[in-house]
């Protein structure tokens, strides 16, 4: 049995390294980027209205006439004298003859004669070539997550497809005879199987999408062949349950006959002692204890970190935030505890339900509260580590 800092740096030492992938900035979004993009244009490429109005070329009158318009897209260059203006529209080019826009509010306009109400300063409401970016300029740093405004940014600077992180497939192995689908009649002695929506919902709510789903019935062979389907199409591998040491539990012979190597299994922390990790040459897997709670705390600490690593996203395993807590609380276990807790105005409140097999208090936390194994109190005030949810 390992603590749960000798895990950490038992996985860290035995990931494989991350894959780049191209990608195009649509299925780009949400990885990490794997080059640093310099800007290939200017931007805006051309002098650009800034907002609805009419371009000038300034004079020492308040009154110009008004020559004919250009709208955003417009090619054609215009040629404007001293005291001509030209109506112009949000995002059109505005000609090099003219010195400055007034927006629309600010004249009046008698057919063909606009009058100002007030002189304008040279460059007013005029986007200069490369305001944005010049060409040549550090678009976007490799390491970059890419949001919405990332993707759009390099649209705009013309790019259709960049190099990123390619983030594993995962496959979940759901093992269990006592479990029955949501939606069918609950026989005596059978529970509902939650774990399978449960892991890939978590998944899904951190942007990883490839996820693939095997049932198996407790019976080693069945397990050893969907385990052996389960590495051949995805990355890492997590196992719902059979790694205990139950007459029926098959996973740890099933992944000993397919030369799994073991990184470590139990650590010494509740809930989650039986949790399994192990690699097959590139791939790695984890076998999660059945019970709902302990399973998804398991994830939290262990599972996501991995897949923020191979994915770019993180650097370590230790990702967890010193935060008061809001109460005293008493400490007296053998093991190193994670706690569901709600932080609420920066203080973490541990919920009632701590049990393994108890995902109630699991749904409203939004934290998890790390306590070091030994008897002592904490009191109201005190720093504790907390990794969020």
């Amino acid at each position: 049995m390992v603590s749960v800092q000798d895990a950490f740096s038992i996985l860290k030492n035995n990931l494989p390294a991350p894959q780049e992938i191209e990608y195009s900035l649509l299925q780009a979004r949400k990885h990490v980027l794997a080059q640093t993009l310099l800007s290939p244009i200017n931007m805006p490429p051309f002098r650009q209205s800034a907002m609805d109005g009419f371009a000038l070329c300034l004079h020492e009158a308040l009154v110009y006439e008004i020559i004919g318009e250009i709208k955003a897209g417009d090619t054609h260059q215009v040629v404007l004298l001293p005291g001509q203006a030209i109506k112009i529209f949000t995002g059109a080019a505005v000609p090099d003859t003219a010195q400055a826009m007034i927006q629309i509010e600010k004249v009046s306009v008698n057919e063909k004669q606009l009058v100002l109400e007030e002189a304008v300063q040279a460059g007013t409401n005029v986007r200069p070539i490369g305001e944005q970016i010049a060409r040549g300029e550090l678009a976007l740093e490799k390491g970059t997550l890419l949001n919405a405004a990332a993707v759009g940014f390099l649209a705009g600077l013309g790019f259709t497809s960049v190099k990123v992180i390619q983030k594993p497939r995962v496959g979940i192995l759901v093992t269990g005879n006592e479990l029955v689908k949501p939606g069918f009649p609950l026989e005596y002695g059978k529970v509902y199987e939650s774990n399978g929506i449960m892991l890939e919902s978590a998944l899904n709510e951190a942007y990883f999408d490839e996820v693939n789903l095997y049932e198996v019935n407790d019976n080693y062979e069945n397990t050893r062949n969907k385990l052996q389907e389960a590495f051949l199409e995805n990355d890492v591998v997590l196992v719902s349950g059979g790694i205990s040491v139950g007459d029926y539990d098959f996973v740890a012979a099933a992944l000993k006959e397919l030369e799994v190597e073991t990184l470590f299994y139990k650590v010494n922390q509740k809930p989650g002692k039986p949790l399994f990790a192990g690699k097959l040459k590139n791939k790695m897997v984890f076998a999660l204890p059945g019970n709902p709670a302990a399973a998804l705390t398991c994830f939290y600490v262990y599972v996501l970190p991995t897949l923020s690593i191979l994915s770019g996203k993180a650097t370590d395993y230790n990702q967890a935030k010193s935060i008061a807590i809001a109460h005293d609380y008493k400490v007296h276990n053998t093991r190193s505890q994670f706690l569901k807790a709600h932080i609420v105005n920066g203080e973490a409140v541990i919920l009632s339900h701590q049990a393994s097999s108890m995902l109630n208090s699991f749904s409203v936390a939004n934290g998890l509260v790390f306590v070091p194994d030994g008897s002592y109190e904490l009191k109201q005030g005190d720093s504790v580590d907390v990794y969020l949810l």
